[in-house]
């Protein structure tokens, strides 16, 4: 059964990733299997990855690491401070 609305579904975001990732990988003007040699990623995860978004974290993080895109992993789980004490203090 879809769901409509806003956010985006675990399936979807995978797609999405291993999108970017095949589009980036393509402006670098690497093949698949000069991303596999380069990122030591088998090619066969590197088809399932782009056909399905399936991959293992470490493989991702390998890939990204070619693409110089680690960074990008930065922000992800990011704990965001409570800054609600000090809210209390100007609402008084």
């Amino acid at each position: 059964m879809l769901k409509f609305g806003i956010t985006k579904n675990p399936t979807e975001v995978l797609r999405e990733v291993a999108e970017r990732f095949q589009k980036l990988r393509k402006q670098h003007n690497y093949s698949q299997h000069q991303m596999a040699e380069r990122s030591g990623v088998s090619l066969g995860s590197i088809k399932r990855f782009e056909r399905t978004g399936l991959i293992s974290l470490d493989s991702l993080v390998k890939l990204a690491h070619v693409l110089d895109a680690l960074e990008q992993f930065d922000t992800l789980f990011q704990v965001k401070e409570d800054l609600s004490h000090i809210e209390k203090l100007f609402s008084k």
